[in-house]
């Protein structure tokens, strides 16, 4: 038996929260894996909103000099060339 085994950490089933009729309410209705109705409240809102617009993830070869230069400038200076390129275009 290896030495690094964990031991699971026990869990009381007395402290799990009162399921109330609101809960059940609330829940997803599901048949099988068809949805029959969505779950309803704060439960279907988690994380953060989707933008409308949302910005990309590329790369891009630029000259070393113009890169200290904005560097240099401070903070932001990646949304900087954002703003440049979009004057630009």
């Amino acid at each position: 038996m290896p030495g690094n085994k964990k031991t699971p950490i026990w869990t009381d089933p007395d402290d799990a929260p009162e399921l109330t009729d609101e809960f059940f309410e609330r829940a997803a209705l599901m048949e099988g894996d068809r949805v029959l109705r969505p779950a309803q409240g704060t439960l279907t809102k988690r994380g953060r909103p989707k933008l409308e617009n949302p910005k990309r993830q590329i790369t891009l070869r630029l000259d070393s000099d113009l890169i200290d230069r904005l560097r240099e400038s401070g903070p932001g200076w990646q949304s900087r060339i954002n703003e440049i390129l979009r004057k630009a275009v």
